[in-house]
């Protein structure tokens, strides 16, 4: 199991009632010691260098996260605008993404605020609103996915491991009938399945697992 401690020399300076889409009852694997990013069965994490400054400041806030987001709330909360969050101990999957891009600059909050406000008719239609919510749009996975697609950097899902990069998102259909997810690819590598351990909140806080082929990929994006 890696300490905290590792975790920060490791990440600190070298690595530098209302419903989200990615709300989820899907048990994560086995419960964690909280003081580890890290799923168990992930005894030696292999780090690989990122050369992208942005990427490097969205995985710095990703793992920052797995040692602070300990809970999933997907309460609906009115937040400031732009640069809005909830409590930093609490969050959904979309949080994760959100607070990783506001590291390197972007703030998804505006972003997609004001997309959705000029175009919203090309917006998911999930939710019965008639008008964009800058408090809850960005949170929602299917807009997020739109926002990507719309920008550019959709990239073609395949069940390759190897076409996911460190720094890219990935969304997720977890019961094959609509309920999403999002994560992060972090540069942390499983010598045992071969692939980028995925950093995301799927209801017990923020954690850094090897999933990202456990469920069927809707979406596959490269911001940066």
């Amino acid at each position: 199991m890696v300490t905290s401690t590792i975790i920060t020399k490791i990440f600190g300076i070298s690595l530098l009632a209302f419903v989200f889409a990615c709300q989820t009852n899907v048990a994560t694997q086995a419960q964690q010691d909280k003081s580890s990013p890290f799923s168990p069965t992930v005894a030696k994490p292999k780090l690989s260098e990122i050369d992208n400054d942005a990427i490097k400041k969205v995985l710095e806030s990703a793992v920052e996260q797995t040692t602070l987001t300990k809970t999933y709330d997907p309460a609906y909360v009115v937040l400031p605008y732009p640069n809005g969050d909830v409590p930093i101990e609490k969050g959904v999957c979309t949080d994760v993404v959100i607070r990783g891009f506001r590291k390197a600059g972007i703030d998804l909050q505006k972003e997609v605020h004001e997309d959705m406000s000029k175009n919203f008719t090309v917006y998911p239609k999930k939710w019965g609103l008639k008008k964009a919510d800058s408090n809850i749009d960005h949170r929602r996975v299917p807009n997020l996915q739109t926002y990507f697609t719309r920008k550019g950097k959709s990239l073609p899902i395949t069940e390759k491991a190897e076409n996911y990069k460190p720094g890219d998102v990935v969304a997720w259909d977890l019961d094959g009938k609509g309920l999403t997810h999002i994560g992060l690819v972090s540069n942390i590598w499983s010598e045992t399945s071969k692939r980028y351990l995925i950093i995301h909140n799927i209801g017990g806080g923020t954690q850094a697992e090897d999933r990202l082929l456990d469920w069927k990929v809707i979406g596959h994006y490269r911001y940066f």
